[in-house]
């Protein structure tokens, strides 16, 4: 943890040094910096500078790369918007992706005149990512002869789901949505704040329970496929005001509406649930067992989303040809493997590469990947159909088939945002907020100390070398 801590410290002020200097370049220098803004931890940093090598040895020309995080798609998409902020690279989610088509935000990623100049020098790595990924980014909703697929390529991807503590929950009982609204869980509860990825799959519950109510499905019976993918496009007011009701009555158990603290705080037991993403529950687990305690992760049977990060160039870039390199560069299986050991997440990338790697005969779990890896002539890659690999990062064609896709709700985000709002308020216990402040605290008196210690070495070992010298001198 501490260790993570101090690499991204390093990579902060990596960034504001590079901030710094940019801001006393003019255009030509311009043309050798790359602006990148992504969600944070959500890439192994060693990559960036290794980018710069690469880039010159493919185009012989010097790009520096200043690398900026968001942790929330509005936020990302107001910098966007104003046209103050002219990044040169960025990593939206689908439905934020459809939004900025419809505004005209973007510019194509895929130019014919790239490909050739990728093609030429053998490095094209952007038909490594899966064409189950490309068929998702293909179905976002864009203006009359607009092909998403120029515009956006796949980066991760992974479903929304519920980690819990073994402990204190069984898997049976994460296995469905209700267990947010379990009465002994109070205050032990966490949810992403993150108001699409928790409005479709809480409407999803809360029409199933409804159809059951109804009549219309028995007891034990799951909504069907399509029905799920078209609430994916519901924003009406009664599903707004459904959800909203729902979600008030998860609030009164719940701790916390959380950005990124939420995976720290599952594993210290501070919350026993969490609402999550898959790859922070991944991120989660794996810390978790350093310090012996059990997490799991699962999709409720229910339904869920499953949701698609890509990279885009937006309207006000002004490196586009590094911007192109960037995320080709990305698309490498090699790349796309070491993303995903750093992350946790889940790369669009699906190579016979990429599967050998992350395969793990000892592990128990056996997933059917065959909607995943898939070869260029459109057949299952050769044992995609029966992998022991780990199912929290690469869900199961089962788990795949019972979820949706979100999509962009335009004008009618207002009325969601103002939803949220409502229900969110000012809910975060005494309890998480103090353990919050005590673990950032620890953090700061840790970077304190490690910067104390160096110079104490520093003055130990001036002391030794004056001793040294004034020995020779004698």
């Amino acid at each position: 943890m501490i260790s993570y801590a101090i690499n991204r410290l390093r990579l902060v002020v990596a960034t504001l040094c590079a901030i710094l200097f940019l801001a006393g370049c003019g255009d030509d220098e311009r043309q050798h910096i790359l602006k990148v803004y992504n969600w944070g931890d959500y890439i192994d940093e060693d990559l960036i500078a290794e980018f710069e090598a690469w880039y010159k040895e493919n185009t012989g020309e010097d790009v520096m790369v200043i690398y900026q995080t968001f942790d929330i798609n509005e936020v990302m998409l107001a910098k966007i918007e104003n046209g103050g902020a002219d990044f040169d690279v960025v990593c939206p989610s689908e439905y934020i992706i459809e939004r900025m088509l419809a505004k005209e935000l973007l510019q194509p990623v895929i130019t014919e005149e790239f490909l050739s100049e990728l093609d030429s020098k053998d490095i094209n790595y952007l038909n490594c990512v899966s064409p189950y990924i490309r068929e998702q980014f293909a179905l976002l909703e864009a203006p009359e002869g607009i092909n998403p697929l120029d515009y956006a390529v796949g980066y991760m991807w992974g479903t929304t789901g519920i980690l819990y503590n073994c402990k204190y929950v069984e898997r049976e009982d994460a296995e469905t949505w209700a267990l947010m609204f379990d009465e002994r869980l109070r205050d032990k509860i966490l949810v992403k704040d993150a108001f699409r990825d928790v409005y479709s799959p809480i409407l999803i519950y809360a029409k199933t329970l409804m159809a059951r109510e109804s009549g219309e499905l028995g007891e034990d019976e799951l909504l069907p496929l399509d029905y799920i993918r078209e609430l994916m496009y519901d924003d009406s007011d009664e599903s707004i005001s459904l959800v909203e009701s729902y979600l008030k009555r998860m609030k009164e158990l719940v701790a916390g509406w959380e950005a990124d603290f939420g995976k720290e705080m599952m594993t210290q037991e501070k919350a026993w649930i969490n609402l999550m993403w898959s790859g922070d529950a991944v991120w989660a687990i794996e810390e978790a067992e350093l310090v012996d305690v059990e997490l799991g992760y699962v999709v409720p049977k229910e339904g869920s989303v499953v949701w698609f990060d890509g990279w885009v160039i937006p309207k006000y870039a002004k490196n586009t040809r590094a911007a192109r390199y960037f995320i080709n560069y990305m698309c490498a299986p090699e790349s796309a493997i070491r993303n995903m050991d750093a992350t946790g997440y889940v790369s669009s990338v699906a190579t016979a590469e990429v599967l050998d790697a992350m395969r793990d005969d000892e592990l128990e779990t056996v997933c059917d990947l065959s909607y995943l890896f898939i070869n260029e002539h459109g057949e299952p890659l050769e044992g995609s159909e029966a992998v022991h690999i780990d199912d929290v990062m690469y869900p199961d064609r089962s788990v795949v088939e019972r979820c949706g896709v979100m999509h962009d709700s335009g004008e009618r985000t207002d009325k969601m945002l103002e939803m949220w709002s409502r229900v969110k308020g000012d809910n975060l216990s005494t309890g998480m907020l103090v353990g919050i402040i005590a673990f950032f605290t620890l953090l700061f008196i840790y970077g304190l100390w490690r910067k104390v210690d160096a110079y104490r070495k520093r003055q130990r070992l001036i002391r030794r070398r004056r001793h040294h010298n004034e020995r020779k001198t004698k």
